[in-house]
């Protein structure tokens, strides 16, 4: 692997995923810097500024996920498509891992994706190009009104495109019973919780 691409990274680490389809999997994380969306809850605002975090090649992202010994990465930040991807799936792929991706999708897709995990924020518009992509929805719920917003994003989705409603940390207690009453109302939606954050992990 000689591909001499670097990314802004803040962190990568062994974990589960904590949220959607795969939670409870183990996984490599590998959370890239900036971002443009600016969503005001945001728990990783120390991502945003991609100056603030050190360049890493390609080839050195791919070694430590590949010495991890797990089988899935998932690239998240921030907002990792911000940068062309294609030069980390690629290497990905060939040291044999699958690669998941979070995004908001406010800007083009780059890279080949085993999966794509859409999270569209207000903040910024969702390009029309990731309704077709996605293999899960997840929508943030921050107020009752998000629980509206979700169903004009599902509404563009490809068929069986996974969809969940996730409340938002700081607000769980406070939308958890509208979130589940919606489920209840629409059971083509699921819950997701952020697991990891219950359990202590990063």
């Amino acid at each position: 692997m000689s591909d001499s691409r670097t990314y802004p990274v803040m962190e990568r680490f062994p974990t589960l995923q904590g949220e959607g389809a795969w939670t409870g999997h183990a996984a490599w994380f590998i959370r890239l810097g900036g971002c443009d969306v600016g969503c005001a809850w945001c728990d990783v605002k120390e991502s945003w500024p991609s100056e603030a975090h050190p360049q890493i090649d390609v080839a050195t992202l791919v070694r430590e996920a590949a010495e991890s010994g797990l089988p899935r990465v998932v690239v998240t930040g921030g907002e990792p498509c911000m940068y062309d991807l294609t030069s980390l799936t690629s290497g990905l792929h060939a040291a044999g891992l699958a690669t998941h991706l979070e995004t908001s999708g406010a800007h083009p897709s780059s890279g080949d994706w085993d999966w794509v995990t859409l999270s569209p924020k207000k903040f910024k518009p969702c390009l029309e190009e990731w309704y077709a992509k996605a293999d899960e929805l997840k929508v943030v719920v921050v107020n009752t009104h998000d629980l509206a917003w979700a169903e004009e994003h599902a509404s563009q989705l490809a068929p069986g495109t996974a969809q969940f409603l996730q409340p938002e940390w700081d607000r769980r207690e406070e939308v958890m019973e509208r979130v589940l009453a919606r489920i209840q109302e629409a059971p083509q939606w699921r819950l997701s919780l952020q697991t990891h954050k219950f359990i202590g992990l990063p």
